[in-house]
């Protein structure tokens, strides 16, 4: 049986991004402080540095382990984390030259962020947090010691581009990642309205075929009981005695159906029938399909390269394999290929035929509306067989053959019918 896909736990994907980032944001700053000296000549306070690098890095482990708990993340944990941030950044440009520092300009990633994984009012706070810390860097700082005005200007300069690529870097890394993050769940939840649509309709042919098995009964009756006054009354005429006979038995098929769509409708699967072989399954299937259609040709291909597993097969399984059954013969003159493999996890079945292949509406909406290609076809065979088999974890593929005709792929996890 399908589940709905796991959502993850509210802002738990932002924090993940902000503690990737933030571990680049560590090794980028422990980068610079231990290359100021030997690269630009600058001398810092190192110990004051190191030490505010060395507890955001211990913020961060703490950070990962309190992920590893799970759980959701609220709205205020977040803005937590971004304060963080700021301060380190803060504390860090307070000893290397305040405002004048190019990487002052590191305020602004974390604002662009914010705006985007935080609510309204926490947003403008980090805003407003931040401009507070570059105010107040404008005038209490520790200046660069850099004598050379052209040097300082250079390495300003130099400062500048490197912030904007690393910023413009990060932005648009988490932008992206949020982007996609935001149209994976707008996929999902199409998924789920459109899978909530079907489940109606499927509610509501239920409906509507109760009905019509309690309504159907008084006619199928009426007419076994003329096909035996005719089959009396056909004297010698052996052809006709054949049909008649073939009359009866289908409407005694029919009769079976119908009583017992009732006491197999809602069973559990441990109730649904007893434990068969996968391949004896199979043949049941196919068998009392070829009882249905007995002008029917099937060419029949079994075979697996493990040995096949105990399964108990459900009543919405059964009837989607002989919904797809009856459209590739009618589709093809009566004539049927099916082939059916498995593994030790899933079960893979092709069904062939022999007639004009889908055109490409139906290979577009088939199995999402009522679509059929014949005259006389309502399409609800195909739609119901795509929604018990979606239903089992499976799903169905339509395509056209290179030799001409159909071909119509399930592919089932095994999972769903094996006996326990």
């Amino acid at each position: 049986m399908t589940t709905a896909p796991t959502q993850p736990e509210k802002g738990a994907d932002p924090l993940r991004r902000l503690l990737l980032m933030r571990w680049f944001a560590v090794a980028g700053q422990l980068a610079l402080i231990v290359a100021a000296r030997p690269l630009f000549d600058i001398e810092l306070p190192l110990a004051p540095m190191l030490a505010i690098v060395a507890l955001l890095a211990g913020f961060n482990l703490a950070t990962r382990r309190r992920l590893a708990h799970g759980g959701a993340v609220a709205d205020g944990e977040l803005f937590a984390q971004f304060c963080v941030d700021i301060t380190a950044l803060t504390l860090l440009l307070f000893f290397s030259g305040g405002g004048a520092n190019p990487l002052v300009s590191l305020y602004l990633p974390g604002i662009a962020i914010a705006a985007v994984v935080l609510p309204g009012r926490f947003a403008w706070s980090i805003v407003a947090l931040s401009v507070l810390a570059y105010s107040l860097l404008v005038f209490v700082n520790i200046p660069l010691p850099v004598p050379d005005a052209e040097r300082a200007t250079r390495l300003h300069l130099a400062g500048m581009w490197l912030i904007f690529v690393a910023s413009a870097a990060l932005i648009a890394w988490f932008v992206a990642r949020m982007a996609a993050a935001i149209r994976s769940r707008d996929l999902e939840l199409a998924a789920a309205r459109e899978e909530a649509l079907r489940n109606e309709r499927v509610v509501a042919l239920g409906s509507l075929a109760a009905g019509a098995a309690h309504e159907l009964g008084t006619p199928l009756a009426t007419m076994a009981i003329l096909a035996g006054e005719l089959a009396r009354n056909a004297g010698d005429n052996a052809e006709m005695r054949e049909d008649l006979a073939l009359l009866r038995e289908q409407v005694e098929h029919c009769k079976g159906i119908i009583t017992g769509l009732a006491a197999r409708a809602g069973q559990t699967r441990a109730e649904g029938g007893r434990a068969l072989a996968l391949d004896r399954w199979l043949e049941q299937v196919v068998a009392r399909w070829r009882q249905l259609r007995p002008h029917a040709e099937a060419k029949v291909s079994l075979h697996g390269t493990a040995t096949a597993p105990q399964v108990v097969g459900e009543a919405t399984l059964e009837q989607a394999l002989l919904n797809l059954f009856n459209n590739a013969a009618d589709a093809g003159d009566g004539e049927v290929d099916i082939a059916a493999e498995w593994d030790s996890e899933r079960l893979r079945i092709e069904i062939r035929d022999h007639g004009p292949g889908f055109d490409e509406n139906a290979l577009l909406q088939a199995g999402r509306a009522f679509f059929t290609t014949r005259e006389e076809g309502t399409g609800i065979g195909l739609f119901l067989a795509h929604a018990a088999v979606e239903r089992l974890g499976g799903r169905i593929a339509l395509a056209n053959r290179a030799g001409g005709g159909a071909v119509t792929r399930v592919e089932l996890p095994l999972e769903g019918i094996l006996a326990t």
